[in-house]
Parts: structure tokens; sequence; C-alpha cells
């Protein structure tokens, strides 16, 4: 990997009933936390409103809707994304390489027309509420990897693993992450913040650690602490 890589950074999961809470805790964590994840619920529930909102405060999306459709449809909604400036967007990789492909040429056709960066095209791997196997993981990337997209979502577990297999650099996103002394909830492969980062992570999602803490930017600044190798 690049030695010049910047350190891992935190997400921060949006997963909320409203937009005035989303603008409290934006309010209370930015700027200690510039990337904020957006999620099926709250964009089935809020739309646009609730990326303007984010950058609005200066802070970046991370568009979390898992992609998964006809070559057709997933490039549509890229381009879509890709107008609603998103830092990143994910995409299931077991789409198949011919949605994978029409995904990547999608965002660079409209990044060229604008004159602007695309968004980081995130392939999904499997998901961390469930068992998973490393293989299958790995052939995933692999396939991810191959049709252009530029990381993957996957679970410190595999992390590590992919550094070793796949001589490329690419990003990795990793869900489940838990501070220690932390409920697993409904996450069944989890890891500590620092835990990631040593499996080769670059991006750490965090939700309900933060969300359900009675002092989020505590707990923030605490897991921002705990990531120093």
């Amino acid at each position: 990997m690049n030695k010049l890589k910047p350190p891992a950074q935190v997400i921060v999961a949006l997963d909320v009933d409203s937009l005035e809470e989303a603008r409290k805790l934006l309010d209370i964590l930015y700027p200690q936390v510039t990337i904020f994840k957006i999620g099926a619920q709250v964009f089935t529930a809020f739309g646009a409103q609730l990326i303007d909102l984010v950058h609005k405060k200066g802070a970046q999306v991370f568009l979390d809707l898992k992609y998964f459709d006809i070559p057709n449809t997933v490039a549509g909604a890229v381009v879509a994304a890709s107008r609603l400036k998103v830092k990143m967007l994910t995409l299931h990789i077991s789409g198949g390489k011919e949605m994978l492909r029409a995904a990547v040429v999608a965002a660079g056709l409209e990044a060229k027309k604008n004159n602007t960066l695309a968004p980081l095209l995130i392939g999904v791997t499997g998901l961390t509420s469930s068992c998973a196997n490393a293989q299958e993981v790995i052939a995933l990337a692999e396939t991810g990897i191959s049709c252009g997209l530029d990381g993957v979502v996957c679970s410190a577990r595999e992390a590590a693993i992919l550094r070793k297999k796949i001589n490329k650099d690419f990003l990795i996103i990793t869900p489940g992450i838990r501070p220690e002394h932390s409920g697993a909830d409904d996450q069944q492969r989890t890891a500590t913040p620092l835990e990631a980062i040593k499996a080769g992570s670059d991006f750490l999602v965090i939700g309900r650690p933060i969300l359900k803490s009675n002092d989020p930017l505590k707990t923030t600044n605490e897991i921002l602490e705990s990531m120093r190798l």
C-alpha cells in the first residue's frame, strides 16, 4: 500500500428518526467527524434533504444504498448519486461484472462531463450481521477490484486477508466497529477500532456506540484516541 496513505477515518452512521436529530448530531460531531453514512432507512425517509444538510455543514456523504439491479438501472442510479455529490457509494459485487462495469463507466462519464471527481465506488462483499465464507469474500473482492471499483466493504476479519491476497491499492470500509466493552448488537463480525486499523481498514463505520451514547462527542473522541497506533 502507499506509504503516504492517510490515517483511517471514522464514518458515523446517521441512523436517526428526524432531520432535526440529524442536524443536532452534525452540530455536535463536525468537524471531529467529516464523513457521515446515509443508509436505506434515512434516505427513504428524507432523501436528498439529508444529503444537503450534511453538505451545508461542510461534511461529506457515504451513500450506503447497496445498489443491486440490472446494469442500466445501476448505472442510472450511480449518475444520480454523482449529481448529489456524494463522496462514496455502495453496490453489491454479487450483482455481476456487467453491472459493476456499467457503474464504473457511468461514474467516469458523469465526472468527465461535469469536470468533477467521480464518487468512490465501494463493493459490498457481505453483511456483518451474518457469517461469511472467507474464500467467497476474497473472490467477490477480486471481482470488484478487477472491474474498476475503488474499494470494498468487509469486516475486519476479512480485511487482513484481502490486503495479503490482492496486490493492488484499494480502500476497505469496515462496519460493525465496536469500542472495547461495547455490545455487538445484531452484528456477528465485530472489531474494535484498533483491530480494524491493524487489519488494514481505511474507513470505520460506527453507528449505535456513538448514537446511543449520553455524550456522542466524548465517545467519538475516545474512539479516535483508541485508533492511534
